[in-house]
């Protein structure tokens, strides 16, 4: 394979070290993973940087002492000047002071995004300092991150005031830009030279090179002046541009005055200087600079030489004698190496790389990738650019040199962590996209460490710095790279690169692993099918959000029978998958009855686990208790042909009371390590796909983003390649997939949606008020009233609607109206709420008809921002054409008018009706979208109308606009074409083939049908985007509703502070809607800076607010914390603003609160405002969920324990580096004077029972524990799954779910059409429902009557449910039980000796299976 001479070159340009006897013979273990293996035993102790850098030591995970738990995870963050900070390195490293011995001293002071040139910089100082005998040169150097700290920032404006030249490169971002123009304007005068390469634009205004000056030329009527304006507003290719402009030198020059002309071509030669960036440049650079522009030097001449210069774009490796900008030359050089024997298959990698990484001589990282490639028996082709669009070297050099115009390339990994094209100002991602679809191979984007040390970023639990995350993270998402592995770190003496070896490891295995995707045949391929069980029992296998899993496996094992794959004798049918892999599927989960794949000896599992023995520390010895036999572990699943289908282990800790209350994170236990131990080592998977939304190992402890060897995700994963079919309206937890499991995420669509309509009493209450209104004249009005009135009662309307106890006889006309009107107004409210009907199955798109209430709700938005032109919803069309305002009939529904809640009826009728002819004239005959040639063939000849006009011909709304119309129906004709579209088992494929899988956003497809279609490789947005303009407007609208119903049920008094929950998916679904309501609620506005990137705040004066700054306590879920750590400082920020503010206490709440805290606690007023809590790094959700559902709870104190130790982690901006630091006398104390909790909901597929993350994070009744009046909080919800966004009380919310889902035959028939899976749905609602009883206490007693009634009482139904899933209708009937003793439900005898009975009898059922 290699012999040593590789490593030897390769080695004399790289801090890595490698013996040459380990590099001759390396097996399956990388020499670079065999290196590792003592150092990753190594103790707590402090690291040193070594050229070998491993990833360190396992945190300290659940402790098995006698509490059950682990001690609270405590961050260190040093004593270093950066105590908080992300970075403890001093800028004194960076300074260099020479003796002067007579010479004069020119002091230089630069700031850089990265510290790839502190090295050359230091080596042409040092040269100069030694052998010059006229001058000096007194250096010093900033990272520009490291400006955040005080301390920092006056030691360098002191620099900067004393410095003779300033140079800046990459300063993009402008909370730091400010502050570099703080400190370098005034000082800009007295400095000889200023020279600031690619920045923001009021950066690059303080260049000043003599007479040249960026701020004049912006203005001049200039080929430079127009590049400048043009910069101004693309600086995603601000370089790239400063780089045509070097070469067009002569062009430009010519309209300079001669005396500018010179200092012009002096700023053009700097730039090159800096961009060829190795030692001998950047000594010309400086000598240059101090000869043309220092005083004391303006007649010497040093004779400084030309820049030397390197190809833009070209192909580099470490131990090849030049830069080649041709493929055919590389590969002449590359294929006659004596040292390098590969095969003629052998998988060939293409990594991409930044120049300025390669001219400073800062290139050992990317020696080292090389290096172990070659070792592991891939040909590499190393390309780099000298800007930042990387996509020119990816086209020139990845493509078959014999113009066949296929790749040459079977994988591309990035290694520069940037965008494709871009950097880090902005980037272009569909030119990025349209590059990678073209080459056609898995896009993976590795990153060094930018913002930290090596130690640094071992030592945290947030891992990479969240500015990088940013902008090496989620922006080349955007691209659809995946896999974001560090495989650099960062020396704090140096500032040089060096290789993490056993990163480099896994990525160069996981790398090649895609690579031979391209290369094996389908026959030969072996995938490993993973399902969930969640929580565990036999009737939950195959858990998934909204999918159908078992009927997705079956028929994607048919569509790859089709395409060669061996998938053995495939069962008959779904139900026979199911049973084949359930085995016994009436048998208990934990009964060894599921069907054992393999059985794993502990001598075995030992072997081949290199991470076994760190479980031991929570779990003991192995074999442990969990998915084993008492002597060896079990796997469950089954085998057919190549293709395994296995069942992923739990967490392991759910149904232990004192581990969910004391644990802050746990390890897996030895099944869950043996069951991926299985895959990679036994049943050696080229690849896993995990099957639906969503399993345990990208919750797994380890760092938030960046992992290191020791994160278990990355131990679990190994190198086996992971696709991961996951739900399109989750971005959230997809984006954690990808980041902590390496995830390629395939998107797959939520069942279509329909209308809930109306059932039994309530359908019949429509009926009545039908009646009513034609008939209110008469002298049956009376008495129609009444039966509504009753009616409604019966249908426990009541409590949602203000009824009269009184004859309706004693009043008037306006105030029967108003009864009815608000009747009419809630069941129109039931009947228009969108949900999903049975489950998904993968690769099965939905028909046209399916579409149609997807499309009313898509058409019910208006698009402000829609190119080219702005769409208005089909509601307001629709109500301009009778001459009225859409918002004012929204108004006037909201209030029960009754004449304005029919008006909008007959609005939403109009709509439905427009968009049904619509899809009928798109329906083919098959019912799917297509042509139908009947309908064109009558409008050709004039016999039909268009379908919407057709729909509102004869009606009021006949006189709608019809060029709005038509433009609105374009863009429903594009989302319908969207909608039924079906790439989710191509896109499995073109992975599976070791191909791109081009990516797309995830979201809510009504606010966004950009998510549409489905099987794109999902990526979340830029986290510097949120929260949008529309965002903020859209915000300010539900906190103004808020506040005005508090005060209208609270004598006028607003709230004094509010308890708010964050969720990652909702705001990537609403661009930081729930962010920007936060904001509004301190009276505090984010604006966004030059690029657009929301980092900046206003204080909106009291009087333009018009209210009190009111207090919050912010709870961010764990994906929230890990997707917007930026966001998180923001808002810290401007609840510290807001609390900074001198204003009467009465009207700053904020203020009001940090004050008591200070002084009850002996803090600054800043930490008195500490208000932005999560759990700690690496930590997930309160576990209040997992107690619910495995019923594994004393009582409801329990409970809050588990929310107070889990979720008081406090985020301070002061000191980000810190991550969540444990603070839970502060949190408690701001939860004391929470008035009101409030989440949102702003998604119709997901609602408040539907999933458990809801309640688990409800903090209503602990706010009523904690404060010292014992007085129960208000409880709100924001729902904005509509245009007429609406705030109801929790306990409302709570009953428009139930009877919008649980209780709805439509929903439960549509569930039952699923089988087996469609039971755990209907009882899974069951137990989110106890879940609300339980945190708030806010779910009717009628609601758990009415379900009993319906899956219990009637004897066929709960035959049914018996006979289809008997497991989860076990747990259902349990639910019942326990909601009744736990003191939630007020049953009859009769209903709990019903239930009882219904136990045993399912009992017997399982047990005689048995």
């Amino acid at each position: 394979m290699v012999v040593s001479q590789t490593a030897a070159a390769v080695l004399g340009a790289s801090p890595l070290v490698l013996s040459t006897s380990n590099a001759t013979n390396l097996g399956r273990k990388s020499t670079m993973h065999r290196l590792m293996q003592g150092v990753n035993k190594c103790g707590q102790g402090t690291r040193k940087v070594t050229a070998m850098v491993a990833s360190g030591p396992r945190p300290p995970t659940l402790g098995s002492g006698s509490n059950g738990g682990d001690e609270p995870l405590k961050i260190n963050i040093g004593e270093g000047m950066m105590g908080g900070g992300f970075t403890n390195v001093d800028p004194e490293s960076r300074r260099i002071v020479p003796d002067a011995n007579g010479r004069t001293k020119i002091k230089i002071v630069y700031v850089v995004l990265e510290s790839q040139y502190q090295s050359s910089l230091s080596a042409a100082v040092n040269r100069i300092n030694d052998q010059r005998g006229n001058i000096c040169i007194e250096i010093v150097g900033y990272l520009l991150e490291e400006l955040r700290d005080a301390e920092n920032f006056e030691n360098f404006k002191e620099d900067v005031a004393s410095a003779n030249i300033f140079i800046g490169s990459l300063i993009f971002i402008e909370e730091l830009a400010d502050k570099i123009v703080e400190a370098v304007g005034p000082a800009r005068e007295t400095l000889d030279a200023c020279l600031v390469f690619p920045s923001m634009p009021a950066v690059m205004k303080l260049n000043k090179l003599g007479t040249f000056s960026m701020s004049q030329l912006g203005q001049s009527k200039s080929v430079i002046g127009d590049f400048i304006k043009s910069a101004r507003q693309n600086n995603d290719n601000f370089e790239e541009g400063l780089l045509k402009l070097v070469r067009t030198l002569p062009k430009v020059l010519k309209y300079l005055p001669s005396d500018k002309a010179q200092d012009a071509r002096n700023f053009v030669n700097a730039l090159q200087y800096w961009v060829g960036g190795n030692a001998d440049n950047l000594e010309n650079l400086i000598l240059s600079t101090v000869q043309s522009y220092v005083p004391e030097f303006k007649d010497t001449d040093f004779s400084t030489s030309d820049p030397e210069l390197f190809p833009d774009i070209g192909i580099w490796h470490p131990t090849a004698p030049t830069f080649y900008e041709d493929l055919k030359e590389y590969l002449n050089w590359y294929d006659t190496r004596t040292d390098l024997d590969l095969p003629k298959d052998a998988p060939v990698i293409g990594l991409v790389l930044q120049r300025s990484h390669l001219v400073t001589g800062d290139e050992g990282h990317y020696a080292g990738v090389v290096s172990e490639l070659e070792a592991r028996g891939a040909k590499v082709v190393p390309v780099f650019a000298g800007a930042l669009d990387f996509s020119a070297p990816v086209k020139k050099f990845f493509y078959d040199p014999m113009g066949t115009g296929r790749s040459y390339v079977d994988t591309v990994v990035s290694l520069t962590g940037f965008a494709l094209v871009g950097g880090p100002a902005r980037q272009d991602a569909p030119k990025a996209v349209e590059a990678l679809k073209q080459l056609d191979v898995p896009y993976l984007c590795s990153l060094p460490l930018v913002f930290q040390t090596t130690e640094e970023w071992l030592d945290s639990q947030l891992g990479v710095h969240p500015v990088q995350v940013a902008l090496q993270v989620a922006l080349p998402e955007l691209d659809g790279a995946i896999e974001p592995i560090v495989f650099a770190g960062r020396d704090s003496a140096t500032g040089k690169s060096h290789s993490l070896p056993d990163r480099i490891d896994s990525l160069c295995s996981r790398a090649i692993k895609w690579a031979r995707l391209t290369k094996k045949k389908n026959q030969d391929k072996k995938l490993a099918i993973t399902v969930f069980s969640f929580p565990p029992d036999k009737g939950n296998v195959g858990t998934a959000a909204y999918l159908n899993v078992f009927g997705s496996i079956f028929k994607v094992l048919q569509d790859l029978k089709k395409d060669g794959y061996n998938v053995g004798e495939l069962p008959g049918s779904e139900r026979e998958l199911i049973e084949s892999i359930l085995n016994a599927e009436e048998q208990k989960f934990n009964s060894n009855d599921l069907n054992v794949a393999y059985k794993m000896s502990v001598d075995e599992y030992q072997r081949l686990c290199p991470y076994a023995e760190a479980l031991e520390e929570n779990w003991g010895q192995p074999p442990g208790q969990l998915n084993t036999n008492g002597q060896e572990l079990l796997v469950y699943g089954k085998q057919f042909g190549n293709v395994f289908i296995g069942v992923q282990p739990t967490f392991g800790y759910e149904g232990d009371p004192m581990r969910l209350l004391f644990s802050k994170s746990a390890s897996p236990h030895h099944g869950f390590a043996a069951y991926y131990t299985f895959l990679e080592s036994i049943f050696e998977a080229d690849a896993v796909l995990h099957f639906g939304t969503h399993g345990s190992l990208e919750f797994m402890p380890g760092k938030q983003v960046g992992m290191s060897g020791v994160c278990y995700p990355d131990s679990l994963i190994g190198s086996i390649p992971n696709l991961y079919y996951y739900a399109a309206n989750n971005p959230s937890e997809a984006t954690i997939a990808k980041r902590r499991s390496y995830a390629n995420t395939i998107s797959y669509l939520t069942p279509p949606a329909e209308n809930a309509g109306l059932y039994k009493g309530l359908k019949e209450l429509k009926e009545l008020i039908s009646s009513y209104q034609s008939m209110r004249d008469s002298g049956r009005s009376d008495a129609i009233c009444a039966t509504i009135i009753e009616t409604a009662r019966q249908c426990n309307l009541d409590k949602d609607v203000k009824l009269p106890e009184d004859d309706t006889k004693e009043l008037d006309m306006e105030e029967k109206d108003l009864i009815v009107g608000n009747v009419y107004r809630k069941l129109m409210e039931i009947e228009s709420r969108l949900l999903p009907c049975g489950l998904h199955v993968v690769g099965c798109a939905p028909t046209a008809e399916e579409a149609v209430a997807t499309l009313v709700n898509i058409a019910e938005l208006d698009r402000p921002d829609q190119k080219p032109e702005p769409i208005k919803s089909l509601p307001s069309i629709l109500a301009t054409a009778i001459g009225r305002n859409i918002e004012d009939i929204y108004s006037g529904n909201n209030k029960g008018i009754l004449e304005e809640v029919d008006t909008l009826q007959r609005i939403t009728e109009a709509s439905r009706e427009c968009v049904s002819e619509f899809v009928k004239d798109r329906t083919g005959m098959d019912g799917r979208i297509g042509t139908n040639y009947l309908a064109n063939i009558m409008k050709m000849f004039g016999l039909i109308a268009e379908p919407y006009v057709r729909a509102l011909q004869g009606t009021e709304f006949a006189k709608a606009d019809r060029a709005e119309i038509v433009r609105l129906f374009k863009y429903i004709e594009f989302c319908l074409e969207q909608v039924v579209k079906d790439n989710e088992i191509g896109a499995l494929k073109e992975a599976l083939d070791g191909k791109y899988v081009e990516p797309g956003p995830g979201g809510d497809p009504i606010r966004n049908p950009g998510v549409l279609p489905t099987g794109k490789n999902i990526h979340a947005l830029d986290p510097q985007s949120i929260p949008t303009a529309a965002a903020i407007k859209n915000a300010k609208v539900v906190v103004d509703r808020l506040l005005e119903r508090q005060a209208m049920d609270n004598d006028g008094k607003y709230p004094e502070s509010i308890a708010v929950v964050l969720w990652g998916t909702d705001n990537i679904k609403t661009y930081g809607e729930s962010l920007a309501q936060v904001m509004m609620m301190v009276g505090v506005k984010p604006v966004p800076d030059a690029l657009g990137r929301v980092n900046k705040l206003e204080v909106i004066p009291l009087e333009e607010l018009g209210r009190p700054r009111v207090d919050v306590v912010v709870n961010c879920s764990g994906v929230f914390r890990d997707l917007f750590v930026n966001q998180m400082s923001l808002m810290d920020r401007a609840i510290k603003l807001a609390a900074e503010q001198d204003e009467p206490l009465e009207m700053n709440f904020v203020r009001k609160h940090a004050l008591e805290v200070a002084e009850k606690e002996g803090v600054t007023l800043r930490e008195g405002a500490t208000r932005v809590f999560s759990n700690a790094s690496g930590s997930y959700s309160s576990n209040v969920n997992l107690a619910v559902e495995n019923s594994s709870w004393s009582d409801e104190s329990q409970l809050q324990e588990m929310y107070l130790n889990r979720k008081s982690f406090a985020f301070n901006s002061d000191r980000p580096g810190a991550g969540g630091e444990e603070s839970r006398e502060m949190f408690t104390s701001a939860m004391k004077t929470v008035d009101v909790t409030f989440q949102n909901l702003d998604s119709s597929e997901i609602s408040l029972t539907d999933v458990s993350h809801y309640f688990d994070s409800d903090p209503t009744k602990l706010v009523q524990g904690l404060r010292d009046d014992g007085k129960a909080p208000s409880a709100f919800i924001a729902d904005t799954t509509t245009a007429n966004a609406q705030v109801r009380s929790l306990s409302e919310t709570v009953r428009l779910d139930a009877r919008t889902k649980l209780l709805n035959p439509k929903w439960y028939e549509g569930m039952l059409g699923s089988g087996y899976e469609g039971v755990r749905e209907i009882q899974k609602r069951l137990t989110n429902t106890v879940g609300w009883s339980a945190t708030s206490g806010m779910v009717d007693n009628w609601v758990y009557d009415e379900a009993n009634s319906t899956f219990i009482e009637d004897e066929e139904m709960a035959q049914r449910l018996l006979e289809t899933n008997p497991n989860s209708f076990r747990k259902l009937v349990a639910t019942f039980l326990e909601a009744n003793g736990r003191g939630y439900w007020d049953a009859s005898e009769d209903q709990l000796e019903r239930l009882r009975q219904l136990y045993t009898d399912v009992e017997d059922k399982i047990e005689g299976v048995e």
